[in-house]
């Protein structure tokens, strides 16, 4: 049996939805799933791009890690010998979901060697416990902008389809920004203003997208929680946003914990390349290299192909 996987980027936050808000994007990950009858059992890695000097590749890799978890629920005795030929395209510890993409990933190619027994709901379940949190897994495995939430020890999300017509631009500094280092610098407790300011532009941020109101994006982005204390690992970023801003971006905010920044803009490929042209010339003055891609929402979600 020969597969692919297709696993999107995600983008988190969307400023104030800390840990809550969380959209697939199209630039994608995919994974070549090939049952191996030479071996007994494990994996056996190749990558292509993204992290192939420094990714694992055996059964140490989370990917591995995330197909095990799903034999294991599942009650699969015999786990198959694989080999798996990764094609990374989203940056590793950026802000784009890298870590989610390979659980997922991991997780949607195990399912479909057991038959898909799993609905996508224990999916999410799974995914969250293994990431720590559902904001990237969930629009990883269900595609669109999802919202997540649990009732107890469950974990759901509710999927709005985004707009089409707005495209995110998204600079990627030529840096890493683990995940752990960026949550590690976060307070412990926030004041009552704080809450009730990200609070409010959570709401509007939704009204936003659903209403199509991107007049309200540039305050619906805004946020107390987390983007002050983690903007001192990204230098230039007031500027960019500013600089964004200037150049008809919609809203600015860092993706996930960084050190991508992400800004929003109607679909008009002129202004959205005048949009990332300032953002990669601020980080330039700062002495940092960065790309910039327009990317769009991915309304599916894995899947195989």
């Amino acid at each position: 049996m020969k597969f692919r996987v297709r696993i999107p980027a995600t983008t988190t936050n969307f400023g104030p939805g800390f840990d809550v808000l969380g959209m697939a994007l199209n630039l994608y990950n995919e994974i070549e799933v090939t049952e191996d009858e030479n071996k007994s059992s494990g994996c056996v890695i190749e990558i292509i791009g993204e992290g192939e000097n420094s990714l694992p590749k055996d059964n140490t890799n989370i990917l591995c890690k995330a197909m095990s978890k799903v034999f294991q629920v599942v009650g699969l005795r015999k786990i198959p010998s694989l080999k798996l030929k990764l094609f990374n395209r989203i940056p590793l510890a950026s802000g784009l979901g890298s870590s989610a993409a390979a659980r997922v990933g991991g997780m949607v190619a195990a399912n479909y060697l057991c038959g898909n027994k799993l609905p996508k709901e224990k999916m999410l379940e799974i995914a969250a416990e293994l990431e720590g949190h559902p904001d990237n897994v969930a629009p990883a495995i269900f595609g669109g902008l999802c919202i997540s939430y649990s009732i107890g020890k469950e974990v759901k999300c509710v999927k709005i389809v985004p707009p089409q017509n707005l495209d995110q631009i998204v600079c990627v500094p030529d840096f890493e920004l683990p995940t752990k280092k960026a949550r590690k610098i976060l307070p412990e407790q926030i004041s009552r203003k704080a809450a009730v300011y990200n609070i409010s532009r959570t709401a509007l941020l939704i009204d936003a997208f659903v209403n199509k109101r991107y007049d309200l994006l540039s305050v619906a982005t805004q946020d107390m929680l987390h983007q002050p204390f983690r903007k001192k690992f990204i230098p230039g970023f007031d500027n960019i946003s500013a600089n964004a801003i200037e150049h008809g971006a919609l809203g600015v905010f860092l993706s996930g914990s960084g050190p991508s920044i992400m800004a929003l803009s109607s679909s008009n490929r002129r202004k959205s390349g005048q949009i990332a042209d300032c953002m990669r010339k601020v980080f330039k003055k700062h002495r940092i290299d960065s790309k910039t891609s327009i990317l769009s929402a991915d309304t599916q979600g894995a899947k195989i192909i």
